[in-house]
């Protein structure tokens, strides 16, 4: 480990543990229940993983633009983007490449059979109800891709009506609104949405390729559909989420349209065993108009069943199946089709945990096989301690994995240093980890996490050596992630900072577009009368990038708003305060100072 994170971490663990503990009153708890980190609910306090969970109250108080700016706000979360809202984006959980995040919608695997990542730009804040993100290994519950962690997306509660409309800086405007009907047993609603902007140019002079200075607009028709009845001691659920995006880029237009969507049963079997049967599917067509037209598309079609069994006052054994079906196809202007493949997986998984007292055990194993990759198999070891009311430490060990996407498998070689590779194998990665959450004193909440990853048989095309993929890299990862929350009558503040170190092992070399240092803060202050203010700060470090580095940058936001009265809201921001130049991806550029204004009813009487 590198000396400077060596002693960043132990300082940051000193640190906490000599915070004087005192009853918290009225902090956040550790008791919100969250579901991703091992695929059954469970407590905060025994997910023996470092858990952010951002709910829709939490997202409307962010007043964030979109999706991807939220997520960059978050703890070991490093994020780019081809331009303005819109533009590629792509997500560095903990130091790892982008598709080595696993990206779920309401339980559904959405990412790209063929680069891997699923693209955030396209997935609107207000189709959002809750947010989870566990960071760190997570293959030993849900198989490939999650090296650095899940990010689980959970879509809109339907049941209370509301409507939001938008307009802003770049000729941005938008609305949506949601409504259902039913019952407790039984119900049925809807969330619609759209936006537009005329947006910016996407690229200057420093872009490697066609560089234009026109605007570059966006837009983004989405619909999502949650139903529910009662049968008998079970409960059937439908859920669908489809998004329609057309991006301007320099000399080109980008169509992008993404559905996904499952059924679900879930219920008791008998007083001890609840399981969860669902069947889903996810799609993804990308339509390129430009001098070089291209098309992909990429299904994925899967079955899960997830058994909770209690075994005791406190502990229960976890198993489960998965089977899934992927199909990416891609085409050219020049070359017609240039692959059409598929393949099927299958997987078992089994665990066993629980509260033992003041300890909290979590044991996981799951075996994933492939028709085309061959097999996989993976472990979790997870340990909890509280060792007064107000503080728990934790120290887990995990196993992750990712199998090789559609393009480096298949992708034909065209003579510039990028084709596929059939015999590729997964990479593979392994996880140690150590956290510590405190409440020290009324109000106040802080927590620590330190880890260190190691992954190998990183995919790479190594041009000139060869034209095709290959095993041939690795990637030392290692960090400390801080996080504080602070809530009294009023007032609000929080933050979080991370350190982190994320080099290629064979060349010393940083990793691209991750910075070593990141900081994030937010205040907020309610007046009287429903007015309520708040500023945001972000700091980002320098970072390397292709063809040259991206400049150090610290961003201010300023935000308020006014329940004037219980069912309407008006929201204003601020974005980008001092009108700071800054790069998300080097020639590509970046809002400047600009303004966005809400208009929100919530369906109250």
């Amino acid at each position: 480990m590198n000396p400077d994170f060596r002693s960043t971490a132990l300082c940051a663990a000193i640190s906490l543990c000599l915070v004087p503990v005192a009853r918290a009153q009225d902090a956040p708890t550790l008791d919100s229940v969250q579901v991703t980190a091992t695929r059954i609910e469970k407590p905060l306090d025994e997910a023996l993983a470092s858990v952010t969970v951002i709910d829709r109250a939490d997202i409307e108080a962010s007043q964030a633009p979109d999706l991807i700016d939220l997520l960059g706000r978050q703890a070991g979360i490093d994020i780019a983007r081809t331009g303005g809202p819109g533009g590629a984006s792509t997500v560095f959980l903990r130091g790892g490449n982008s598709n080595h995040a696993l990206v779920l919608i309401d339980g559904i695997r959405v990412g790209s059979t063929g680069q891997g990542v699923f693209d955030f730009a396209h997935l609107p804040l207000e189709q959002i109800e809750r947010i989870e993100i566990v960071r760190g290994p997570r293959a030993a519950f849900w198989g490939s891709d999650a090296i650095g962690g899940v990010i689980h997306v959970f879509t809109r509660d339907p049941s209370a009506p509301s409507a939001r409309a938008t307009v802003g800086s770049y000729g941005r405007r938008g609305a949506s609104a949601g409504a259902g009907l039913g019952d407790s047993r039984q119900g049925l609603g809807f969330t619609a949405g759209y936006q537009r902007l005329d947006g910016f140019s996407a690229t200057n002079p420093d872009a490697t390729f066609a560089f234009d200075t026109d605007e570059d607009g966006y837009r983004n028709r989405n619909l999502s559909l949650r139903g529910r009845t009662e049968l008998g001691s079970h409960r059937l659920a439908v859920q669908v989420i489809s998004t329609d995006a057309d991006v301007e880029f320099d000399q080109g237009l980008t169509q992008a349209r993404n559905t996904s969507g499952g059924v679900t049963l879930a219920g008791e079997l008998t007083d001890r065993w609840t399981h969860q049967l669902t069947a889903g599917h996810a799609r993804e067509d990308l339509a390129s108009e430009s001098s070089f037209s291209n098309e992909f598309h990429s299904r994925r079609n899967s079955v899960d069943w997830v058994n909770h069994l209690r075994t005791g006052d406190a502990q229960a054994v976890h198993f489960g199946l998965n089977w899934q079906r992927e199909t990416g196809a891609n085409s050219n202007v020049f070359d017609g089709d240039v692959f059409d493949r598929s393949r099927t997986s299958k997987a078992l998984f089994a665990g066993y945990g629980g509260r033992f007292g003041a300890h909290v055990l979590d044991l996981s194993l799951r075996r994933d096989d492939s028709d085309q990759f061959g097999g996989a198999t993976t472990g979790n070891v997870g340990w909890g301690w509280a060792f007064s009311e107000l503080a728990r430490l934790r120290l887990s060990w995990g196993e992750g994995f990712r199998a090789p996407n559609f393009n480096e498998l298949y992708y034909p070689d065209s003579g510039f240093g990028y084709a596929g590779n059939p015999d590729l194998r997964p990479e593979q990665s392994s996880t140690w980890e150590f956290g510590l959450e405190v409440e020290p004193a009324a109000g106040h909440r802080l927590g620590a996490s330190v880890y260190r990853s190691r992954v190998r048989d990183l995919i790479a095309f190594a041009a000139p050596l060869t034209n095709n993929a290959i095993n041939i890299n690795r990637a030392e990862l290692e960090g400390v992630e801080l996080e504080y929350r602070f809530r009294r009558e009023a007032w609000t503040l929080g933050g979080n900072f991370t350190w982190q170190d994320a080099i290629d092992a064979g060349t010393g070399d940083p990793l691209l577009r991750r910075a070593k240092r990141k900081a994030h803060l937010d205040l907020g202050y309610r007046l009287g009368n429903g007015l309520e203010l708040g500023l945001d700060g972000d700091y980002v470090s320098d970072r390397a990038d292709f063809g040259a580095d991206l400049d150090a940058y610290a961003l201010a936001h300023l935000r308020v708003s006014w329940q004037f009265t219980p069912a309407w809201r008006v929201e204003a921001r601020l974005e980008n305060l001092t009108d700071r130049d800054y790069a998300l991806a080097y020639g590509y550029n970046t809002p400047g100072r600009s303004t966005m204004l809400n208009l929100v009813w919530n369906g109250k009487d």
